[in-house]
């Protein structure tokens, strides 16, 4: 009887450790890095290079999300997200929330060097449909170009931002 209870146990720690070993880094897949690309600590600028804000995107939950905190250049706007790959959907989403009471849900998935995450079909005053479209594009200089449109089908009717992103030396 010892042994069998012996050998129960030693299979259970097995068990144990084999699942230790595959859920030790949940969010160590390849769709779970896709937006690596926008980590770091980031000076914002407009298409005509003036500074715009500052950006800092950090891997958080052991690396199950990204968390972004904007700050603009009058430091009057601030803004967070929390973005994460989400595998049930096999999306990535979005989730942004302002100090002006703005929130903004988005979801999508990386096509070769671009994040397009875009959100569900809103009504504006004027009775049409529009979708919010956010690209982040990983440019080969390091920088990120963050890109919003609106949209009407496939008609964009207005840029919100354009923002080009360069890393802040430490």
């Amino acid at each position: 009887m010892k042994k069998i209870i012996l050998a129960l146990f030693v299979g259970f720690l097995g068990t144990q450790s084999m699942f230790a070993q595959t859920t030790s880094c949940p969010c160590c897949s390849v769709e779970h890095q896709a937006f690596d690309f926008w980590v770091g600590s980031w000076e914002v600028q407009n298409p005509d290079g003036n500074v715009v804000g500052t950006n800092t995107i950090e891997k958080i939950e052991g690396g199950c999300a990204l968390q972004e905190n904007w700050l603009n250049a009058t430091g009057k706007v601030t803004g967070r997200s929390l973005n994460f790959y989400n595998s049930q959907t096999g999306n990535w989403e979005q989730l942004w929330v302002d100090n002006s009471g703005s929130v903004l849900k988005l979801k999508g998935n990386r096509i070769k060097n671009q994040m397009i995450l875009t959100s569900d079909p809103f009504k504006r005053a004027d009775g049409n449909s529009y979708v919010n479209r956010i690209t982040w594009t990983s440019n080969e200089d390091g920088t990120v170009r963050q890109l919003w449109e609106v949209l009407s089908g496939t008609k964009v009717v207005t840029v919100a931002f354009d923002g080009l992103y360069k890393k802040i030396k430490e």
